[in-house]
């Protein structure tokens, strides 16, 4: 089955889980049938003004959809976005996300993020700036 027959209602009900909340919250998991062990998660997340995470992997196929607010995103060898309300973002597997942060400093940004990835494989792996760079 097509991975954006999962998705499409997804993201159609998007706006309906925005909350608030500081950590992540996981709204969904579901194994994906066919082919090696694959999992869909579906997480929210909120950053505060001017929160950022630290440079990161997913080891996951990761399409982040802003909710709410302004954030910036970045992986290693692409230049940097600032993302509004309804914009897109991806991430592949193999890619290191250097920059995820809220472009505010006055208002919170709420993501909805969707992750496929191996169900032994945690959702994000923390990088050294060394190494992310």
């Amino acid at each position: 089955m097509p991975l954006s027959t999962f998705l499409a209602p997804v993201l159609a009900l998007a706006p309906a889980v925005a909350t608030a909340g500081t950590p992540p919250v996981e709204l969904l998991t579901r194994p994906l049938p066919a082919g090696p062990a694959r999992e869909l998660r579906v997480l929210r997340v909120e950053y505060g003004p001017g929160e950022a995470s630290r440079p990161h992997r997913h080891g996951a196929h990761v399409i982040v959809y802003v909710l709410e607010g302004h954030v910036r995103m970045q992986v290693a060898g692409q230049p940097a976005v600032t993302l509004a309300p309804g914009a897109t973002f991806y991430e592949g597997p193999d890619d290191t996300h250097l920059v995820s942060a809220n472009a505010s400093d006055r208002e919170p940004a709420r993501l909805l993020v969707v992750l496929v990835k191996d169900p032994a494989t945690p959702v994000s792996t923390p990088v050294a700036a060394a190494v992310a760079q």
